[in-house]
């Protein structure tokens, strides 16, 4: 009788040389891929998906590849085990009740402070109101699901090498960076803004979420939520006074808490959550 091979997915595969390096190469080919593609065929696309917008498929699938990237890597790197407790880190949720206090409060206030400084902010972008319900579904399942590569991959991976602060200037540029095509697609929030206040924005988010990360024993949970606030399309319009706005904060935060930035000691190293 002919033996059967069993295939142990769980088993780690071929280990890769530079993983860091591979998930920051696989978040740009795959995003501005995508993006590229919408750019150049959208047209073609527009009789079955419609115009470019911030919910068009191709859209969506770019907005995804910072998780499609680090859990390819996961997988290559220790297999399904390991892409399973990467995953259980969305189950993380304590942290200190001022640090929830800080995730709670500070998007919105920052974003109506940014409003006010803008002369928008009496202005509510939906009528009727509840019109705004459907429009957070899509705040929901894009955005906060880039953290699962950003935060959840990248962040520990940076702080294996590098203090807190280092680490969220890194990854602030590399998401910056990524979210360029959008600036030049049409029907996308992004193309109606300036790029380079809103990279300032994206050095200042990356490291107010940091602590938020760390805090939390290395949530994707927190970051996810806090990347949901900033999406929410209730707001009124701040841009750009928003990003200078969270810059302050950013500068304030690092002044304060100045020894969790510049020291390497409870910085969260790893990917994935282990059963202990």
């Amino acid at each position: 009788m002919m033996g059967v091979v069993a295939t142990n997915w769980t088993s780690p595969q071929i280990r890769l040389r530079r993983p860091l390096v591979v998930f920051f190469a696989l978040t740009f080919l795959f995003g501005w891929g995508a993006l590229a593609s919408l750019i150049a065929f959208g047209g073609l696309m527009e009789p079955v998906f419609g115009p470019p917008s911030g919910t068009h498929p191709v859209f969506v699938l770019a907005v995804y590849s910072p998780e499609f990237a680090a859990l390819y890597v996961i997988w290559r790197e220790g297999g399904l085990r390991d892409v399973r407790d990467h995953l259980r880190r969305l189950t993380l949720w304590r942290m200190p009740a001022g640090w929830w206090w800080f995730l709670l409060l500070a998007m919105p206030a920052g974003k109506y402070v940014s409003a006010l400084l803008n002369g928008t902010a009496g202005e509510f972008p939906f009528s009727p109101w509840y019109m705004v319900l459907p429009a957070l579904i899509p705040a929901l399942l894009l955005g906060p699901i880039e953290e699962l590569g950003w935060r959840g991959y990248a962040q520990p991976m940076l702080q294996r090498r590098v203090n807190p602060l280092v680490a969220s200037l890194i990854l602030g540029f590399f998401w910056g960076l990524w979210h360029l095509p959008a600036f030049l697609l049409s029907g996308t929030p992004q193309s109606a803004w300036s790029f380079g206040p809103f990279m300032l924005g994206a050095f200042a988010l990356s490291i107010i979420m940091t602590p938020l990360f760390n805090v939390s024993g290395g949530s994707i949970l927190i970051p996810a939520l806090f990347h949901f606030q900033a999406n929410i399309p209730a707001y009124p319009e701040g841009q750009p006074w928003e990003n200078y706005v969270f810059a302050v904060v950013a500068v304030v935060m690092v002044i304060w808490k100045r020894d969790h930035f510049f020291s390497r000691e409870g910085a969260v190293t790893d990917v994935v959550l282990r059963t202990r």
